[in-house]
């Protein structure tokens, strides 16, 4: 029997994948959103933590996702609807997106046609759009994911319906 170190390199990137599908999410309700760093489109340094004191949907799309693009208008009626807006325990609703993009020429295209035009949006680049850091960091295994965070920084939602989301900040309203 010969010893193949191609045969063992395959199996450890194996289990490495089967790790990151069947492993528990640490970013679930109650647990701490992970605070990042990150540049918004306009260039602007921006960092989750600066939102602390609002409701934040953290939205992880991509322009080349179908069911990200049929999600997009009611995240956008979203923000329309409650930005701005006074709650019983924060000051604001704010969406922040992220694009998991291949390149960022489609992403602008489809931002454009879709609407998208609130301040706090990220694009990011990478091969696999998935091995990107800030996925990585809150461990997005599916297309799209969203995050709802209260103002004290917890997360109150992975992976909400639209509905879900709009009834728990109907709740939160003054």
């Amino acid at each position: 029997m010969k010893f193949s170190v191609s045969k063992l390199v395959f199996a450890v990137a194996l289990l490495g994948i089967l790790y990151f599908f069947i492993s528990s999410p640490k970013n679930k309700e109650g647990s701490s959103a992970n605070d990042f760093t990150a540049h918004l489109i306009d260039g602007s340094s921006f960092s989750l933590s600066d939102l602390q004191g609002s409701y934040v949907l953290l939205d992880f799309w991509g322009s080349w996702c179908p069911p990200c693009r049929r999600e997009m208008p009611a995240i956008v009626n979203l923000q329309n609807t409650y930005h701005g807006k006074a709650f019983q325990d924060a000051d604001n609703f704010h969406v922040v997106s992220v694009a998991l993009e291949k390149n960022d020429r489609h992403w602008k295209k489809a931002a454009d046609m879709m609407n998208i035009t609130w301040k706090y949006q990220i694009v990011r680049t990478a091969k696999l759009v998935l091995t990107d850091a800030l996925a990585l960091k809150y461990q997005v295994k599916d297309l799209p994911s969203k995050f709802l965070i209260d103002p004290n920084g917890q997360i109150v939602g992975a992976n909400m319906k639209i509905e879900e989301i709009e009834a728990f900040l109907n709740e939160k309203l003054k």
